[in-house]
C-alpha cells in the first residue's frame, strides 16, 4: 500500500459540525475529525472500541456519566458500547480510530 495523503481525502459531515476525512484498513477505522466550537455530539454507543487522540484543541466527553476535559496530546479511550457524548469546547481536530471497522462509516 502506498501512503495515503489527508489532503487527497473529501471530508464528509459525520454529525453536526463534525468532519471527518475517513480511512479504512481490514480491521480498523482511522477518522480524522475537526470539530466546530460550540458543537454538540449527541450520546451514543457503537459496538467498537474507540481511541481518541486529540490532536488540536479542548474537548470536553462525557464518558459513562463522567466529564472528561481532554486537549493536545491527550488520549481518551472509550469501551466498547460505552455510552459517551461530547462538546467541542474551541475548534478542536482528533485522531478516532475504531476496531473493529465502522462499517456504517464507509456509506457516508
Amino acid at each position: 500500500m502506498s501512503a495515503i495523503n489527508l489532503n487527497n481525502i473529501l471530508s464528509k459531515e459525520i454529525a453536526e459540525g463534525y468532519f471527518a476525512k475517513l480511512i479504512h484498513t481490514d480491521k480498523m477505522t482511522f477518522s480524522f475529525v475537526e470539530a466546530k466550537a460550540g458543537k454538540v455530539l449527541k450520546e451514543h454507543s457503537h459496538p467498537h472500541e474507540q481511541v481518541s487522540i486529540m490532536l488540536e484543541g479542548k474537548f470536553q466527553l462525557t464518558l459513562n456519566g463522567e466529564v472528561i476535559v481532554f486537549t493536545k496530546d491527550e488520549v481518551i479511550i472509550i469501551p466498547s458500547n460505552a455510552k459517551h457524548s461530547g462538546l467541542a469546547i474551541t475548534n478542536c481536530k482528533l485522531l478516532d480510530v475504531f476496531y473493529p471497522v465502522r462499517e456504517e462509516y464507509k456509506k457516508i
